[in-house]
């Protein structure tokens, strides 16, 4: 591997077994304070976890970042045995880990963050995407990093939330908004601006969720006519598993794809979406 690790923030929402077949060597988990205590995401949290608080206190975690001298702390050991780092960071528009990340590398040799612009298995493309172009061992890492930031544009990431509460318990929309949406069945769709990992409200669907999630999946397949046929992400976050199998066996019926990857949302995105959110993540050529 021409002594070039790489590594991730928690957000990348890879599997166990993603992150051992691309190589990951470790991930930087980011805080999830509930009540009075920290957590570490994935670690000694996970979503269900954040799902049974809510409901029995209707309110959210707060989620910060990696810090500048954990970030130091984890990088050091890789650089200590004189190996290089690419770090593929949860997006700078959505959380200070890539600026912290930045710091923390402006005090070591050889560390190469990266701004995914972008979150969950969106980040989760360009983690493999950077496993790759290690794995071919003609690139040095600052090669590889410049190569993987500049496909951040070609990551398209999307999701469809059930219900609003966890949006209206954040702030981002209010209570009459969330009531009218329910009643309603309106069921918003969440678009990564992948110019600067931006989140934009797209189309509103409305129905039944089974019928709503056919049609969103149709709907972004068919808007693009240059999709990279390797690889799609299935990411959830506390969806009934019959709807993560009509969506995969959809997709699967399709033929795009040669693997269909299904992963589960952080405790950071679960935290801020909700249950019963799916989004479909793809790259284009």
């Amino acid at each position: 591997m021409s002594g070039i690790v790489l590594t991730a923030d928690s957000t990348c929402d890879l599997t166990k077994e993603l992150c051992k077949r691309y190589d990951v060597k470790g991930y930087t988990p980011l805080h999830i304070v509930m009540g009075e205590k920290s957590y570490e995401d994935g670690v000694n949290i996970n979503p269900p976890d954040i799902y049974k608080n809510f409901d029995a206190t209707g309110t959210l975690p707060k989620t910060s970042a990696v810090n500048v001298g954990e970030y130091i702390e984890f990088f050091k050991r890789f650089t200590e045995q004189g190996l290089s780092v690419i770090h593929i960071n949860l997006g700078s528009a959505l959380s200070s880990t890539h600026q912290n990340a930045v710091a923390a590398a402006s005090q070591l040799e050889n560390v190469y963050p990266v701004d995914s612009c972008n979150l969950s298995s969106g980040s989760g493309h360009l983690v493999i995407e950077a496993s790759r172009l290690i794995s071919e061992g003609k690139l040095s890492a600052a090669e590889i990093a410049e190569k993987v930031k500049g496909m951040t544009a070609k990551v398209h990431a999307s999701f469809v939330i059930d219900k609003l509460d966890y949006l209206r318990a954040g702030g981002r929309c209010s209570t009459l908004a969330m009531l009218g949406a329910n009643l309603l069945r309106i069921k918003p769709s969440i678009f990564v601006d992948n110019s600067d990992g931006s989140m934009t409200v797209g189309k509103k669907y409305r129905g039944r969720l089974e019928n709503v999630l056919i049609q969103y999946i149709d709907e972004q397949l068919a808007s693009y006519d240059n999709i990279r046929k390797d690889k799609v992400f299935i990411t959830h976050a506390g969806i009934g598993e019959k709807y993560v199998k009509l969506c995969y066996d959809h997709v699967l019926s399709k033929g795009y794809f040669d693997e269909i990857f299904i992963t589960t949302a952080s405790c950071t995105i679960s935290s801020h979406c909700g249950p019963g959110t799916l989004g479909i993540l793809f790259m284009t050529e």
